[in-house]
């Protein structure tokens, strides 16, 4: 059976969250959650979704610069990602994220949708982009899967 991935688009309102199939080929939306002031409740719902879905790893989009540098919103991501990781015991694969939020949105153009109506779905639309670039990169490099950060 094909490893199953959660994928996150962290935002500093909102998380958005995908999965992969049970194939391990398409990624797909699955939600978005308000971020709450408490950052432990955050983790302990991803944790529950992480074991609902079944997952062996999780890809956590990381905001880099365009230049590739960390950015002030990579660094605050990172650290969640450290804290998911030890709270789940799952890998956490940090996947470059820059310009999904974008791509994001000029697909919801595309579908149709006014920009008042992006806030939403918008973060659950850039993780599904976040897991199937990283799903695309898994099949193209099978023997060796890139791991960027456990």
């Amino acid at each position: 059976m094909p490893p199953r991935y959660l994928a996150l688009d962290i935002g500093a309102k909102r998380i958005g969250v995908a999965v992969s199939d049970e194939l391990g080929l398409t990624a797909q939306p699955v939600l978005t959650m308000e971020v709450r002031r408490n950052r432990r409740d955050d983790l302990r719902s991803i944790a529950r979704l992480a074991r609902r879905f079944s997952v062996t790893g999780i890809v956590v989009g990381n905001p880099l610069h365009l230049s590739g540098e960390i950015s002030p919103r990579a660094a605050k991501v990172q650290d969640f990602a450290a804290e998911l990781g030890a709270l789940t015991g799952l890998p956490i694969h940090l996947w470059d994220e820059r310009l999904t939020t974008e791509e994001a949105h000029r697909i919801l153009y595309e579908a149709g949708y006014a920009r008042q109506q992006h806030a939403p779905v918008v973060d659950q639309v850039a993780a599904t982009l976040i897991l199937q670039s990283f799903l695309d990169e898994q099949g193209r490099d099978e023997n060796h899967p890139r791991l960027l950060s456990s």
